[in-house]
């Protein structure tokens, strides 16, 4: 076989099983993800609980990732109109007027707070990280797939290097107290709470981020079994999810701290005083470059 024709290492079980994960924790990770702030919102403010909010965001994308995958699979149609056809009939008009409102709220949501990052990590000024995302952003839909495709899965790579580290300095540090909040079961920052108001917490969350789902239609086409769908589906819940329980047990540690849960970038206020200036400088390009 020459080399010419020989497939992309995309075009394999990685393209069919975990591509599609790695494009939609991509476009979910921005934003008040990538900074802690939703995560807190989400789930940790919640304390000794928080972590059932993890539970229902993994189970709620897990499921959402099948049923659209498999959609997309059966009725064999990779882009966002006919999909949204398909599930909302004749009331997908309107649902293309949320989708866009909502579009633009978390694009906006996205940049601002990339802004916020690399002017606080790395001292580029706010309207120049906001300025590079967009143009970012841009290049990447001009040149297509096959550039989208690549660049998401190395930034995927280091992403998570990154929350590897960021989690391991910090968690390993504060450890101590994060114990305590679960052996007291702690939940003094929101007052007495639920498990089903929790759970339901996690299921707000994945509702208000349905919009990413669109961003990945263009990798079900390798698609073409219901097995593929599936573990597709877990493995996108799993890499959507992974980095919420790491910022969690890590802002555990700090529980009911209101320098960090009132934190704009909770991250960095976790790492203000444990690490030194380059791993925060390291987080600025690992999250605002995502």
């Amino acid at each position: 076989m020459s080399g010419s024709s020989k497939k992309s290492f995309f075009e394999g079980g990685f393209g069919k099983y975990v591509l599609p994960g790695i494009i939609l924790q991509s476009v979910l990770i921005g934003g008040g993800y990538a900074t802690g702030r939703e995560i807190v919102e989400f789930g940790a403010k919640f304390g000794a609980l928080g972590w059932l909010g993890g539970v229902g965001i993994f189970i709620g994308f897990t499921v959402m990732s099948i049923l659209t995958f498999e959609i997309a699979r059966i009725y064999r149609v990779y882009d966002y109109k006919s999909i949204v056809q398909k599930i909302a009939g004749k009331g997908w008009i309107l649902y293309d007027v949320i989708y866009i409102l909502l579009a633009i709220l978390i694009i906006a949501v996205m940049a601002s707070a990339t802004g916020e990052i690399v002017q606080n990590t790395l001292g580029i000024p706010y309207w120049g990280g906001v300025i590079g995302v967009i143009i970012i952003v841009g290049i990447l839909n001009f040149y297509g797939r096959w550039l989208i495709e690549r660049f998401e899965t190395y930034g995927t790579i280091a992403l998570y290097i990154g929350y590897i580290i960021f989690g391991a300095i910090v968690i390993s540090a504060t450890w101590g107290h994060a114990r305590e909040v679960f052996a007291t079961g702690d939940t003094s920052f929101v007052g007495e709470t639920s498990v089903g108001a929790v759970l339901w917490t996690g299921v707000v969350y994945v509702g208000y981020n349905l919009a990413v789902y669109p961003a990945s239609f263009f990798t079900l086409e390798r698609q073409s079994k219901r097995k593929e769908t599936v573990w597709a589906g877990i493995i996108s819940g799993l890499l959507m999810t992974i980095p919420w329980f790491l910022t969690y047990f890590a802002v555990m540690g700090f529980y009911p701290s209101k320098d960090v849960l009132g934190a704009s970038v909770p991250w960095l206020a976790m790492m203000q005083g444990i690490t030194g200036p380059g791993v925060v400088a390291l987080f600025g390009v690992v999250v605002g470059g995502h």
